[in-house]
């Protein structure tokens, strides 16, 4: 038997916001296909998604607005500080451009390398196929050297 919690009656009651597929699900009529019920469940989310990133943004605007008026008024060790973050930023992305120059150079190896092992296996492949060839040719003219009558070995009568 299962015990129903009076603390879950009482959250019921007093109106906590429901989570689930309900809270996605349109409004009014009951959709009557799949297909429904996820095209309004995608829709529902990006319309919280847009809302999420217009107040986001906006938020944004606000703190730009107010730095930059902040960044007018800026004192000597503001000053200092912003050089000395340019400076150790730009030791960073020194390496950064340093380590991606290098990864590149390592693709362009690897990419030239699989270039070359793909032309040896179709140069493999084309000898492979020359040596079957042959071998066959070989193997079908000793069959018909071995099944034909001994010419060379009979002496006519006479």
């Amino acid at each position: 038997m299962t015990a129903i919690k009076p603390e879950r009656l009482a959250a019921d009651k007093i109106g906590f916001e429901k989570t689930g597929p309900e809270t996605f699900a349109p409004k009014g009529k009951a959709p009557e296909k799949l297909g429904e019920i996820d095209q309004a469940a995608a829709n529902a989310f990006e319309g919280e998604i847009r809302e999420f990133v217009r107040r986001d943004v906006a938020f944004l605007r606000r703190r730009n607005d107010a730095d930059a008026a902040a960044a007018t008024a800026a004192d000597p060790v503001t000053e200092n500080l912003n050089s000395l973050i340019r400076r150790v930023s730009g030791a960073s992305m020194d390496e950064i451009d340093r380590v991606i120059g290098e990864l590149q150079a390592v693709r362009d190896m690897l990419r030239s390398e699989g270039e070359r092992v793909s032309r040896e296996i179709a140069g493999y492949a084309s000898l492979s196929h020359a040596a079957m060839t042959a071998m066959k040719v070989i193997g079908e003219s000793v069959t018909q050297w071995k099944s034909a009558p001994e010419r060379g070995t009979q002496r006519p009568a006479g």
